[in-house]
């Protein structure tokens, strides 16, 4: 079966507490992680809460990737959304993974949009 996109969704533990409650470092790594995936990038939004914790998400022409970080309990929640054959959410995963310093990780990757035969996208649609 071919597949639409691959959703990877990803438990990060014992990170980095600092990493993980500064707002300007997860933006830049969260958007590091999108180029190194080959996406390109249409959009972010990010915020800091009181008194911890950091989530934001990064539109990409490919779908998105977000964060949400606990820094009281040394953890993130990732998830890594992306579709077409040329983008490799796993490099993102690599790149936050040694960012954030985790030094335990549980992830699961969901094939979305099955389709038993080759599928591409139509002539003028969008998306």
């Amino acid at each position: 079966m071919k597949e639409l996109g691959r959703h990877v969704l990803i438990e990060f533990y014992e990170c980095a507490t600092e990493a993980l409650n500064n707002l300007e470092f997860i933006e830049e790594q969260m958007l590091e992680a999108a180029r190194l995936t080959g996406a390109t990038i249409v959009g972010k939004i990010f915020h800091r809460f009181s008194p911890h914790g950091v989530s934001g998400a990064v539109v990409i022409a490919e779908s998105h990737l977000t964060i949400h970080t606990w820094p009281e309990y040394d953890y993130a929640a990732v998830d890594l959304f992306t579709c077409g054959p040329t983008v490799d959410p796993w490099k993102a995963f690599t790149h936050l993974q040694t960012a954030i310093g985790s030094k335990r990780t549980s992830q699961t990757e969901i094939r979305r949009g099955l389709f038993p035969q080759n599928v591409s996208h139509k002539p003028g649609a969008d998306g």
